[in-house]
This record gives structure tokens, sequence and C-alpha cells, in this order.
């Protein structure tokens, strides 16, 4: 096997990201206070031709040099909107059509091995400050909890870590 370069894969412009067809899944940040994650999740985003990245709260916005490092370029792609309140958030995506899911344990979550889902609906993940999680009033306005099955010792993930595993399962399911 021989490693692609660069110029080799054939990748879209910001333009053509742009006027392509998105996957029909935002994702919702509650309070992030990580700009690497900020980052992160936005480079996420773009690989996987997310619709939009919500910020709210205390999660920064670009353009900011600690988002850039991370996310390479793709806060220029992705759509992003800053909304002070997630629950805000929340309201305007579930009247617009999207099923909402926080990233969280919560009694009655749906492991995510465990998510079937509809590739004619549009979803929304919300995930949540690295510290406290996804606020208790945010999970209330969500259709469902989704929980990533950890066996080891410790009881939580890295945010970005979480949202790559979240989105791709979502994504996997969404482009069939």
């Amino acid at each position: 096997m021989k490693k692609l370069k660069i110029t080799e894969m054939s990748r879209l412009t910001v333009d053509e990201f742009k006027r392509r067809e998105k996957t029909p899944l935002v994702v919702v940040l509650d309070n992030v206070r990580s700009l690497h994650n900020v980052g992160s999740v936005f480079r996420t985003a773009d690989a996987f031709l997310l619709e939009a990245v919500y910020l709210c709260g205390i999660t920064s916005t670009p353009p900011h040099a600690e988002i850039h490092k991370t996310a390479l370029g793709a806060e220029d792609s992705v759509d992003w909107k800053y909304v002070e309140n997630a629950t805000e958030a929340l309201s305007e995506l579930k009247k617009n059509g999207y099923t909402l899911f926080a990233v969280e344990q919560a009694k009655g979550s749906v492991m995510l091995q465990n998510i079937s889902l509809d590739k004619d609906k549009k979803y929304a993940i919300v995930l949540g400050n690295e510290v406290k999680g996804v606020q208790q009033c945010v999970v209330d306005m969500c259709d469902a909890c989704v929980e990533i099955p950890q066996y080891g010792t410790k009881h939580s993930l890295n945010v970005s870590v979480s949202g790559g595993m979240v989105i791709w399962d979502f994504v996997k399911q969404l482009i069939r």
C-alpha cells in the first residue's frame, strides 16, 4: 500500500462543500469550554458533510486561533450559528422538524449501538460541557439520550471523542 498525498485525495473546496447536499445532522455544543473541542467538532462536521454546528452558552465562536488550530479551516466550510441558550437552539431545531438526542448518561438512555435512525428524518445531537455534561433543562427537551457504552474505570470520554463516535454512527445510518 502507498499512502496518498493530500494532492491525490480530491478534497472539496469550501465553495464545493457549501453547494453539496448535506447529511441531515446538526451538532449542538452546550457550554463547551475547550476551544480545541470546538475546533475538533468543526473538523468532524466537515468530514461528514453535516448541516451545521450550533454554538451555545459559553462555547466560543470563530474566528479564533485556538479553534482554527484543530478545525484547520473547517470553521469556514461548515455552517455555524451562535445561540445564547441551548434551549432556544433546540426549540428552533424542533420547530424545523429535527429529532433531538442528548449525548448523555441518563435513566432510560439508549446505548449507541441500539440507535436506529430513519433516513427520511433530520437529527440533532447535543454535546455538553466537559465537566457538567448536557444541562438537565436541555436533556428534558430532547427526544432521547444516547449513551456510549464504557467498560473501564472512567465514566466519561472527551467531548470531541464522544462527538466523533456518535456523529460517525449517525452518519453511517443516514447515508446508506
